[in-house]
Protein backbone atom coordinates (compact mmCIF):
# COMPACT_ATOMS: atom_id res chain seq x y z
CA UNK A 1 0.00 0.00 0.00
CA UNK A 2 2.97 2.05 0.15
CA UNK A 3 1.90 3.82 -3.39
CA UNK A 4 -1.32 5.20 -2.10
CA UNK A 5 1.37 8.42 -0.58
CA UNK A 6 1.64 10.97 -3.39
CA UNK A 7 4.80 12.35 -3.72
CA UNK A 8 6.79 15.43 -5.31
CA UNK A 9 10.18 15.28 -6.30
CA UNK A 10 13.27 14.88 -3.72
CA UNK A 11 15.59 15.48 -6.39
CA UNK A 12 16.88 18.79 -4.51
CA UNK A 13 17.11 16.94 -0.79
CA UNK A 14 18.82 13.86 -2.41
CA UNK A 15 21.27 15.80 -4.69
CA UNK A 16 23.18 16.14 -1.03
CA UNK A 17 24.31 12.66 -1.13
CA UNK A 18 27.61 11.16 -1.66
CA UNK A 19 28.88 7.94 -2.06
CA UNK A 20 28.94 5.37 0.64
CA UNK A 21 32.25 5.42 2.07
CA UNK A 22 33.62 2.32 4.45
CA UNK A 23 32.86 4.21 7.80
CA UNK A 24 29.14 2.77 8.04
CA UNK A 25 29.10 4.18 12.08
CA UNK A 26 28.90 7.64 10.47
CA UNK A 27 25.19 7.59 10.38
CA UNK A 28 23.25 10.76 11.33
CA UNK A 29 19.45 11.56 12.25
CA UNK A 30 19.07 13.64 9.00
CA UNK A 31 19.85 12.71 5.35
CA UNK A 32 19.09 15.31 2.70
CA UNK A 33 15.93 16.40 4.62
CA UNK A 34 14.95 13.10 5.99
CA UNK A 35 15.29 12.87 9.74
CA UNK A 36 15.24 9.57 12.07
CA UNK A 37 13.28 10.45 15.48
CA UNK A 38 14.03 7.11 16.45
CA UNK A 39 12.57 4.12 18.30
CA UNK A 40 9.13 4.49 19.53
CA UNK A 41 7.75 1.39 19.69
CA UNK A 42 8.32 -2.70 20.02
CA UNK A 43 6.41 -5.35 19.53
CA UNK A 44 6.46 -9.25 19.35
CA UNK A 45 4.57 -12.18 18.11
CA UNK A 46 5.38 -15.80 19.89
CA UNK A 47 7.45 -18.51 18.18
CA UNK A 48 4.83 -20.46 19.35
CA UNK A 49 1.89 -18.97 17.20
CA UNK A 50 0.06 -20.81 14.57
CA UNK A 51 -1.94 -20.53 11.90
CA UNK A 52 -5.11 -21.05 11.18
CA UNK A 53 -4.08 -24.21 9.49
CA UNK A 54 -2.41 -25.80 12.36
CA UNK A 55 1.31 -24.70 11.58
CA UNK A 56 3.98 -22.79 12.76
CA UNK A 57 3.57 -19.63 12.12
CA UNK A 58 6.67 -17.25 10.16
CA UNK A 59 6.55 -13.82 9.75
CA UNK A 60 8.32 -11.21 7.99
CA UNK A 61 10.62 -11.57 4.64
CA UNK A 62 7.80 -8.87 3.27
CA UNK A 63 5.07 -6.41 4.41
CA UNK A 64 2.64 -3.85 3.40
CA UNK A 65 0.48 -1.63 5.92
CA UNK A 66 -3.34 -1.31 5.38
CA UNK A 67 -2.86 2.53 4.97
CA UNK A 68 -6.51 3.02 3.97
CA UNK A 69 -7.99 1.46 7.58
CA UNK A 70 -5.33 3.00 9.66
CA UNK A 71 -6.57 5.81 11.88
CA UNK A 72 -5.71 8.06 15.47
CA UNK A 73 -7.77 7.81 18.38
CA UNK A 74 -6.48 8.98 22.52
CA UNK A 75 -5.92 5.46 22.94
CA UNK A 76 -3.34 5.10 19.78
CA UNK A 77 -3.47 3.57 16.35
CA UNK A 78 -4.84 0.88 15.01
CA UNK A 79 -4.91 -1.21 11.61
CA UNK A 80 -3.94 -4.03 9.69
CA UNK A 81 -1.03 -5.08 7.88
CA UNK A 82 -0.03 -8.09 5.77
CA UNK A 83 2.90 -10.21 6.54
CA UNK A 84 4.38 -12.54 4.16
CA UNK A 85 6.34 -15.44 4.79
CA UNK A 86 9.06 -17.36 2.56
CA UNK A 87 9.30 -21.26 1.77
CA UNK A 88 8.61 -22.39 5.46
CA UNK A 89 11.38 -24.06 8.10
CA UNK A 90 14.13 -25.38 6.05
CA UNK A 91 16.73 -25.80 7.78
CA UNK A 92 17.39 -29.71 7.38
CA UNK A 93 16.08 -28.96 3.33
CA UNK A 94 12.81 -27.81 1.97
CA UNK A 95 9.52 -29.25 2.11
CA UNK A 96 6.38 -29.04 0.49
CA UNK A 97 5.08 -25.84 2.60
CA UNK A 98 1.95 -24.27 0.85
CA UNK A 99 3.08 -20.71 0.08
CA UNK A 100 0.57 -18.19 2.39
CA UNK A 101 -0.16 -14.51 3.27
CA UNK A 102 -1.15 -13.35 6.76
CA UNK A 103 -2.92 -10.52 8.06
CA UNK A 104 -2.32 -8.86 11.10
CA UNK A 105 -4.14 -6.58 13.31
CA UNK A 106 -2.53 -3.48 14.87
CA UNK A 107 -2.92 -1.67 18.15
CA UNK A 108 -0.12 0.66 18.52
CA UNK A 109 0.85 2.80 21.34
CA UNK A 110 3.89 4.64 20.64
CA UNK A 111 6.19 6.56 23.12
CA UNK A 112 7.53 10.11 22.45
CA UNK A 113 11.28 9.86 20.35
CA UNK A 114 13.95 9.99 23.27
CA UNK A 115 11.03 8.78 25.69
CA UNK A 116 11.42 5.78 27.95
CA UNK A 117 8.58 3.23 28.12
CA UNK A 118 6.84 2.72 31.03
CA UNK A 119 8.60 -0.20 32.96
CA UNK A 120 7.25 -3.43 32.27
CA UNK A 121 6.05 -2.49 28.49
CA UNK A 122 9.17 -2.25 27.06
CA UNK A 123 7.69 -4.15 24.06
CA UNK A 124 4.30 -4.25 24.47
CA UNK A 125 3.92 -0.91 22.43
CA UNK A 126 2.54 -2.94 19.53
CA UNK A 127 0.79 -5.14 19.71
CA UNK A 128 0.26 -7.81 17.05
CA UNK A 129 -2.51 -10.44 16.17
CA UNK A 130 -2.99 -13.14 13.79
CA UNK A 131 -6.35 -12.12 12.13
CA UNK A 132 -6.14 -14.46 8.89
CA UNK A 133 -4.43 -16.70 6.57
CA UNK A 134 -4.43 -16.64 2.82
CA UNK A 135 -3.37 -19.53 0.52
CA UNK A 136 -1.21 -18.74 -2.56
CA UNK A 137 -1.84 -20.66 -5.37
CA UNK A 138 -1.24 -21.05 -9.07
CA UNK A 139 -3.20 -19.85 -12.43
CA UNK A 140 -5.15 -22.87 -12.36
CA UNK A 141 -5.81 -22.90 -8.53
CA UNK A 142 -3.51 -25.63 -7.84
CA UNK A 143 -1.82 -25.59 -4.45
CA UNK A 144 2.21 -23.97 -4.84
CA UNK A 145 5.49 -25.27 -2.71
CA UNK A 146 8.21 -23.84 -0.82
CA UNK A 147 9.79 -26.82 -2.14
CA UNK A 148 13.42 -26.20 -4.26
CA UNK A 149 12.85 -26.83 -7.54
CA UNK A 150 15.48 -28.64 -8.35
CA UNK A 151 15.73 -29.24 -12.04
CA UNK A 152 11.98 -28.70 -12.14
CA UNK A 153 10.54 -26.07 -14.91
CA UNK A 154 6.92 -24.98 -16.04
CA UNK A 155 7.46 -24.54 -19.60
CA UNK A 156 6.12 -21.30 -20.49
CA UNK A 157 2.39 -20.62 -21.93
CA UNK A 158 0.62 -17.84 -23.14
CA UNK A 159 1.27 -15.02 -21.04
CA UNK A 160 3.08 -16.98 -18.31
CA UNK A 161 6.79 -17.47 -18.71
CA UNK A 162 8.92 -20.11 -17.78
CA UNK A 163 8.47 -21.01 -14.13
CA UNK A 164 10.31 -22.89 -11.26
CA UNK A 165 8.43 -26.09 -10.40
CA UNK A 166 8.30 -29.12 -8.04
CA UNK A 167 6.52 -32.06 -7.63
CA UNK A 168 4.40 -30.28 -10.57
CA UNK A 169 3.45 -27.66 -8.75
CA UNK A 170 4.33 -23.98 -8.98
CA UNK A 171 7.76 -23.22 -6.62
CA UNK A 172 7.63 -20.41 -5.09
CA UNK A 173 10.27 -18.38 -1.82
CA UNK A 174 8.26 -15.30 -1.43
CA UNK A 175 10.47 -12.40 -0.41
CA UNK A 176 8.54 -9.06 -1.00
CA UNK A 177 5.05 -8.08 -1.39
CA UNK A 178 3.22 -4.55 -2.37
CA UNK A 179 -0.04 -4.41 -2.18
CA UNK A 180 -2.72 -2.75 -4.63
CA UNK A 181 -5.85 -1.07 -4.33
CA UNK A 182 -8.10 -3.59 -5.34
CA UNK A 183 -6.70 -6.05 -3.10
CA UNK A 184 -4.65 -7.30 -5.77
CA UNK A 185 -0.44 -7.87 -4.91
CA UNK A 186 2.79 -7.99 -6.45
CA UNK A 187 4.80 -10.65 -4.76
CA UNK A 188 8.49 -10.86 -5.44
CA UNK A 189 10.11 -14.61 -5.24
CA UNK A 190 13.94 -15.87 -4.55
CA UNK A 191 13.86 -18.97 -7.31
CA UNK A 192 13.21 -16.97 -10.27
CA UNK A 193 13.58 -14.79 -9.97
CA UNK A 194 10.27 -13.05 -10.60
CA UNK A 195 7.63 -10.83 -9.70
CA UNK A 196 4.11 -12.30 -9.52
CA UNK A 197 0.67 -10.59 -9.48
CA UNK A 198 -1.54 -12.75 -6.92
CA UNK A 199 -5.62 -11.90 -6.71
CA UNK A 200 -6.49 -10.89 -3.28
CA UNK A 201 -7.76 -14.01 -2.72
CA UNK A 202 -4.28 -15.47 -3.88
CA UNK A 203 -5.13 -16.80 -7.20
CA UNK A 204 -2.11 -16.25 -9.62
CA UNK A 205 -2.45 -13.74 -12.36
CA UNK A 206 0.53 -13.10 -14.42
CA UNK A 207 4.16 -13.58 -13.67
CA UNK A 208 7.15 -11.37 -15.11
CA UNK A 209 10.53 -12.99 -15.31
CA UNK A 210 13.52 -10.23 -15.21
CA UNK A 211 16.12 -9.62 -18.17
CA UNK A 212 18.43 -12.58 -18.96
CA UNK A 213 21.11 -11.60 -16.93
CA UNK A 214 19.40 -12.60 -13.49
CA UNK A 215 17.51 -15.89 -14.88
CA UNK A 216 20.04 -18.49 -13.38
CA UNK A 217 21.41 -20.64 -15.68
CA UNK A 218 23.13 -24.54 -15.15
CA UNK A 219 24.30 -25.95 -18.74
CA UNK A 220 23.15 -23.17 -20.71
CA UNK A 221 19.41 -23.57 -19.71
CA UNK A 222 17.28 -22.18 -17.34
CA UNK A 223 17.31 -23.99 -13.96
CA UNK A 224 15.83 -22.29 -10.64
CA UNK A 225 17.61 -24.33 -8.00
CA UNK A 226 18.85 -23.07 -4.55
CA UNK A 227 21.04 -25.98 -3.53
CA UNK A 228 18.33 -26.99 -0.63
CA UNK A 229 16.75 -30.26 -1.83
CA UNK A 230 14.30 -31.75 0.44
CA UNK A 231 14.68 -34.78 2.00
CA UNK A 232 16.59 -37.83 -0.21
CA UNK A 233 16.79 -35.29 -2.84
CA UNK A 234 20.09 -34.79 -4.92
CA UNK A 235 21.98 -31.30 -4.94
CA UNK A 236 21.42 -29.31 -8.18
CA UNK A 237 24.42 -30.11 -11.01
CA UNK A 238 26.31 -27.60 -10.71
CA UNK A 239 25.72 -26.37 -6.75
CA UNK A 240 25.68 -22.65 -8.33
CA UNK A 241 24.58 -21.59 -11.48
CA UNK A 242 26.86 -20.54 -13.98
CA UNK A 243 25.07 -17.06 -14.30
CA UNK A 244 21.84 -15.47 -12.91
CA UNK A 245 20.88 -14.81 -9.52
CA UNK A 246 23.10 -16.65 -6.76
CA UNK A 247 21.01 -19.29 -5.01
CA UNK A 248 19.24 -17.81 -2.07
CA UNK A 249 19.81 -14.13 -3.59
CA UNK A 250 16.91 -13.41 -5.51
CA UNK A 251 14.49 -10.39 -5.36
CA UNK A 252 14.63 -9.80 -1.84
CA UNK A 253 13.27 -6.19 -1.97
CA UNK A 254 10.11 -4.34 -3.73
CA UNK A 255 8.30 -1.46 -3.89
CA UNK A 256 5.77 0.67 -5.31
CA UNK A 257 6.62 4.30 -5.95
CA UNK A 258 4.35 6.71 -4.34
CA UNK A 259 2.48 7.52 -7.18
CA UNK A 260 1.47 4.51 -8.26
CA UNK A 261 3.48 4.58 -11.72
CA UNK A 262 6.44 2.05 -11.16
CA UNK A 263 7.23 -0.76 -9.24
CA UNK A 264 10.65 -1.57 -8.22
CA UNK A 265 12.44 -4.26 -7.03
CA UNK A 266 16.34 -5.04 -6.19
CA UNK A 267 18.22 -8.35 -6.32
CA UNK A 268 19.72 -9.48 -2.68
CA UNK A 269 23.56 -9.21 -4.02
CA UNK A 270 25.31 -9.54 -7.41
CA UNK A 271 24.19 -11.90 -9.82
CA UNK A 272 27.24 -14.76 -10.47
CA UNK A 273 28.93 -12.90 -13.51
CA UNK A 274 29.06 -9.82 -11.39
CA UNK A 275 31.08 -11.26 -8.79
CA UNK A 276 27.61 -12.69 -6.67
CA UNK A 277 30.37 -16.11 -6.68
CA UNK A 278 32.48 -14.16 -3.91
CA UNK A 279 31.29 -12.98 -0.57
CA UNK A 280 33.69 -10.16 -0.90
CA UNK A 281 32.83 -9.66 -4.38
CA UNK A 282 29.14 -9.47 -4.36
CA UNK A 283 28.70 -5.72 -4.07
CA UNK A 284 26.64 -4.36 -7.18
CA UNK A 285 23.42 -5.36 -7.20
CA UNK A 286 20.52 -4.00 -9.39
CA UNK A 287 17.54 -2.47 -9.08
CA UNK A 288 14.93 -3.01 -11.67
CA UNK A 289 12.00 0.05 -12.13
CA UNK A 290 9.19 -1.35 -14.14
CA UNK A 291 6.38 0.60 -15.71
CA UNK A 292 3.28 -0.30 -13.79
CA UNK A 293 0.62 1.34 -16.13
CA UNK A 294 -0.72 -2.56 -16.62
CA UNK A 295 -0.52 -4.16 -13.80
CA UNK A 296 -0.88 -7.42 -15.88
CA UNK A 297 1.97 -6.42 -18.04
CA UNK A 298 4.77 -4.75 -16.65
CA UNK A 299 7.50 -3.18 -18.55
CA UNK A 300 11.02 -2.62 -17.66
CA UNK A 301 11.71 0.90 -17.74
CA UNK A 302 14.81 1.42 -16.12
CA UNK A 303 17.70 -0.52 -14.67
CA UNK A 304 20.50 1.13 -11.95
CA UNK A 305 23.59 -0.58 -10.52
CA UNK A 306 23.03 -0.59 -6.53
CA UNK A 307 26.35 -0.96 -4.40
CA UNK A 308 25.83 -2.41 -1.49
CA UNK A 309 27.79 -2.04 2.23
CA UNK A 310 31.14 -2.93 2.69
CA UNK A 311 32.65 -3.87 6.21
CA UNK A 312 34.99 -5.65 7.37
CA UNK A 313 33.99 -8.63 10.02
CA UNK A 314 35.23 -9.38 13.25
CA UNK A 315 38.31 -11.33 12.00
CA UNK A 316 39.12 -8.58 9.23
CA UNK A 317 37.70 -9.96 6.70
CA UNK A 318 36.00 -7.44 3.51
CA UNK A 319 32.71 -8.48 3.95
CA UNK A 320 29.10 -7.14 1.86
CA UNK A 321 26.15 -6.38 3.35
CA UNK A 322 23.15 -7.99 1.13
CA UNK A 323 19.73 -5.99 0.92
CA UNK A 324 16.42 -7.54 2.78
CA UNK A 325 13.88 -5.10 1.62
CA UNK A 326 13.21 -1.74 0.47
CA UNK A 327 10.71 0.81 0.56
CA UNK A 328 10.03 4.06 -2.83
CA UNK A 329 10.58 7.49 -2.06
CA UNK A 330 10.19 8.51 -5.40
CA UNK A 331 10.89 7.12 -8.76
CA UNK A 332 14.83 8.17 -8.24
CA UNK A 333 15.23 7.34 -4.43
CA UNK A 334 14.27 4.41 -2.07
CA UNK A 335 15.03 3.00 1.61
CA UNK A 336 16.93 0.21 1.72
CA UNK A 337 17.49 -2.13 4.58
CA UNK A 338 20.69 -4.13 4.67
CA UNK A 339 22.18 -6.67 6.90
CA UNK A 340 25.36 -8.88 7.52
CA UNK A 341 24.43 -12.89 8.04
CA UNK A 342 25.06 -15.35 10.66
CA UNK A 343 24.36 -13.48 13.87
CA UNK A 344 21.91 -12.96 16.54
CA UNK A 345 19.35 -15.01 18.81
CA UNK A 346 18.93 -18.37 17.48
CA UNK A 347 22.08 -18.70 16.03
CA UNK A 348 25.74 -19.44 17.59
CA UNK A 349 27.23 -15.98 16.33
CA UNK A 350 25.75 -13.32 18.80
CA UNK A 351 26.87 -9.25 17.47
CA UNK A 352 25.95 -8.19 13.81
CA UNK A 353 27.90 -5.96 12.61
CA UNK A 354 25.62 -4.37 9.78
CA UNK A 355 21.79 -3.87 9.86
CA UNK A 356 21.09 -0.50 8.76
CA UNK A 357 18.61 1.34 6.48
CA UNK A 358 20.29 3.61 3.47
CA UNK A 359 18.68 5.51 1.36
CA UNK A 360 19.74 5.01 -2.26
CA UNK A 361 19.47 8.13 -4.90
CA UNK A 362 19.71 6.53 -8.61
CA UNK A 363 19.05 9.86 -10.38
CA UNK A 364 22.64 10.04 -11.10
CA UNK A 365 22.92 6.76 -12.34
CA UNK A 366 23.26 5.24 -15.68
CA UNK A 367 20.43 3.65 -17.00
CA UNK A 368 21.15 -0.11 -18.59
CA UNK A 369 17.79 -1.25 -18.68
CA UNK A 370 17.90 -2.71 -22.65
CA UNK A 371 21.17 -2.81 -23.08
CA UNK A 372 24.46 -5.20 -23.00
CA UNK A 373 24.35 -5.97 -19.61
CA UNK A 374 21.22 -7.66 -19.58
CA UNK A 375 22.30 -10.29 -21.62
CA UNK A 376 23.77 -13.29 -19.47
CA UNK A 377 27.14 -13.22 -21.33
CA UNK A 378 28.06 -9.65 -20.66
CA UNK A 379 28.83 -9.35 -17.08
CA UNK A 380 28.68 -5.36 -15.16
CA UNK A 381 31.06 -6.31 -12.51
CA UNK A 382 32.81 -9.37 -13.83
CA UNK A 383 34.80 -10.14 -10.50
CA UNK A 384 33.36 -7.59 -9.06
CA UNK A 385 35.02 -4.53 -10.91
CA UNK A 386 32.42 -2.72 -12.29
CA UNK A 387 32.66 -1.53 -15.58
CA UNK A 388 33.74 2.08 -16.15
CA UNK A 389 30.96 2.99 -18.53
CA UNK A 390 28.72 2.43 -15.44
CA UNK A 391 28.11 5.15 -12.76
CA UNK A 392 26.36 3.07 -9.57
CA UNK A 393 24.05 4.81 -7.34
CA UNK A 394 24.58 6.86 -4.13
CA UNK A 395 23.99 5.62 -0.81
CA UNK A 396 23.87 7.37 2.39
CA UNK A 397 23.32 5.65 5.85
CA UNK A 398 19.99 6.36 7.24
CA UNK A 399 18.99 4.53 10.50
CA UNK A 400 20.99 2.57 12.67
CA UNK A 401 19.11 -0.70 13.77
CA UNK A 402 22.10 -1.53 16.01
CA UNK A 403 21.82 1.58 17.85
CA UNK A 404 22.63 0.57 21.64
CA UNK A 405 21.38 3.71 23.01
CA UNK A 406 17.99 2.92 21.11
CA UNK A 407 17.59 -0.98 21.69
CA UNK A 408 18.07 -0.51 25.62
CA UNK A 409 15.23 2.36 25.66
CA UNK A 410 13.20 -1.12 25.29
CA UNK A 411 15.01 -3.39 26.78
CA UNK A 412 17.28 -5.05 23.54
CA UNK A 413 19.96 -5.29 22.69
CA UNK A 414 22.77 -6.19 19.72
CA UNK A 415 25.33 -9.14 21.17
CA UNK A 416 25.70 -11.29 24.33
CA UNK A 417 24.17 -12.24 26.06
CA UNK A 418 22.01 -14.39 23.22
CA UNK A 419 18.94 -14.19 24.86
CA UNK A 420 15.56 -13.66 23.54
CA UNK A 421 16.11 -9.84 24.11
CA UNK A 422 19.00 -10.30 21.51
CA UNK A 423 18.07 -9.11 17.43
CA UNK A 424 17.30 -11.66 15.87
CA UNK A 425 19.53 -12.35 12.11
CA UNK A 426 16.96 -11.86 9.64
CA UNK A 427 15.56 -8.26 9.41
CA UNK A 428 13.95 -8.56 6.30
CA UNK A 429 10.36 -6.19 6.23
CA UNK A 430 9.51 -2.30 5.80
CA UNK A 431 6.92 -0.72 5.47
CA UNK A 432 5.66 3.33 6.18
CA UNK A 433 2.04 4.90 7.54
CA UNK A 434 1.35 8.22 8.05
CA UNK A 435 1.94 9.07 11.91
CA UNK A 436 -2.09 11.27 10.73
CA UNK A 437 -0.73 14.80 12.91
CA UNK A 438 -1.65 17.52 11.02
CA UNK A 439 1.21 19.61 13.00
CA UNK A 440 3.83 16.60 11.44
CA UNK A 441 2.32 16.20 7.94
CA UNK A 442 5.58 14.66 6.96
CA UNK A 443 5.90 12.33 9.71
CA UNK A 444 5.43 8.55 9.35
CA UNK A 445 5.81 5.08 11.04
CA UNK A 446 8.80 2.92 9.50
CA UNK A 447 7.67 -0.50 10.62
CA UNK A 448 10.13 -3.43 10.53
CA UNK A 449 9.99 -7.05 11.06
CA UNK A 450 12.52 -9.70 11.43
CA UNK A 451 12.16 -13.27 9.48
CA UNK A 452 11.69 -15.55 12.02
CA UNK A 453 12.92 -18.32 9.75
CA UNK A 454 9.99 -20.48 11.77
CA UNK A 455 12.53 -21.11 14.02
CA UNK A 456 10.47 -23.06 17.00
CA UNK A 457 10.87 -25.00 19.89
CA UNK A 458 7.14 -26.60 19.50
CA UNK A 459 6.80 -26.05 15.85
CA UNK A 460 4.93 -28.26 13.03
CA UNK A 461 4.77 -28.11 9.42
CA UNK A 462 3.44 -30.04 6.87
CA UNK A 463 1.97 -32.76 8.97
CA UNK A 464 4.86 -33.28 11.48
CA UNK A 465 6.16 -31.76 14.33
CA UNK A 466 9.81 -30.29 14.50
CA UNK A 467 12.56 -28.64 17.14
CA UNK A 468 14.93 -26.21 15.81
CA UNK A 469 18.15 -26.42 16.36
CA UNK A 470 20.07 -25.47 19.62
CA UNK A 471 16.76 -24.28 21.14
CA UNK A 472 16.32 -22.06 18.91
CA UNK A 473 12.58 -20.54 19.61
CA UNK A 474 12.84 -16.98 17.45
CA UNK A 475 9.83 -14.49 18.06
CA UNK A 476 8.53 -12.60 15.00
CA UNK A 477 9.28 -8.64 16.45
CA UNK A 478 8.17 -5.69 15.10
CA UNK A 479 10.74 -2.22 15.75
CA UNK A 480 8.91 1.15 14.89
CA UNK A 481 10.70 4.29 14.41
CA UNK A 482 9.40 7.76 13.57
CA UNK A 483 10.83 9.06 10.49
CA UNK A 484 10.15 12.59 8.35
CA UNK A 485 10.02 12.08 4.84
CA UNK A 486 9.50 15.37 3.20
CA UNK A 487 7.38 15.53 0.37
CA UNK A 488 5.78 11.86 0.43
CA UNK A 489 2.51 12.88 0.68
CA UNK A 490 2.25 16.01 -1.39
CA UNK A 491 0.96 15.46 -5.49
Amino acid sequence: MKHLYRTATLGVALALFTALTPALADSTATVGGLVNKGLVGVGRIPAAQRDKFGETFGSGSGMSIDTSGWTHDAAGYKGSLWLLPDRGYNVVGTTDYRPRLNTIGIEFAPVAPGAAPAAGQEQTGVKATLADTTLLTDDKGADATGLDPLNGVRAASGDMPTLPEANGKLALDNEAIVRLPDGSMFISDEYGPNIYRFSADGHLLSATQPPAALVPMRHGAPNFASDNPGPGAAEPDPKDPDTGRQNNQGLEGMTMTPDGKFLIAVLQSATRQDGGDSGSTRQNTRALVYDASDLGHLKLAHEYVVPLPVFKDAKGKTKIAAQSEIVALSDKAFLMLARDSGNGQGLKGDTSLVRQIFVVDVSAATDIAGGAFDAADKPLAPKGVLDPSVTPAKLRPFIDINDKGELSRFGLHDGAPNDKNNLSEKWEAMSVVSVLDPKLPDDYFLFVANDNDFLAQDGFQVGAPYKAEDGADVDTMFLVYQVTLPGLAKK
